[in-house]
């Protein structure tokens, strides 16, 4: 699971520029946005955790965006967990190409459109 958390986490720090991390440690990686919601703090952008059981990504702006979703494949949607968090024990190479795309296009929507109102 220590190869899955590094690949998944290699994925966020490309966004290091554009976020701001709150937590690098061995066991979690966080990124929030530069954005401020309704309860003036930073909107949450994604991160990694590593569990006893399972690595998880979530990615945020699908909660926000869920037509995000639309385009990805039955074997990335049997890894969601809930509206924004994907399990993995080990991750696939198609899979983790399909989220540092489905990550890009996160990041360029909530730079798009910002925050919805509530």
């Amino acid at each position: 699971m220590k190869d899955t958390f590094t690949a998944l986490r290699d994925v966020l720090k490309s966004y290091e520029n554009e976020m701001v991390p709150t937590r690098d440690s061995n066991d979690e990686y966080l990124l929030d946005s530069k954005l401020i919601g309704p309860n003036q703090k930073p909107i949450f952008f994604a991160g990694v955790r590593r569990g006893k059981a399972y690595v998880s990504f979530l990615l945020f702006p699908i909660y926000m965006f869920p037509d995000l979703l639309e385009p990805i494949s039955d074997g990335l949607r049997r890894r969601m967990q809930g509206k924004s968090c994907f399990n993995f024990r080990r991750i696939e190479q198609g899979q983790l190409q399909e989220l540092e795309q489905l990550t890009r296009r996160s990041a360029e929507r909530l730079a798009k459109e910002g925050v919805p109102l509530p």
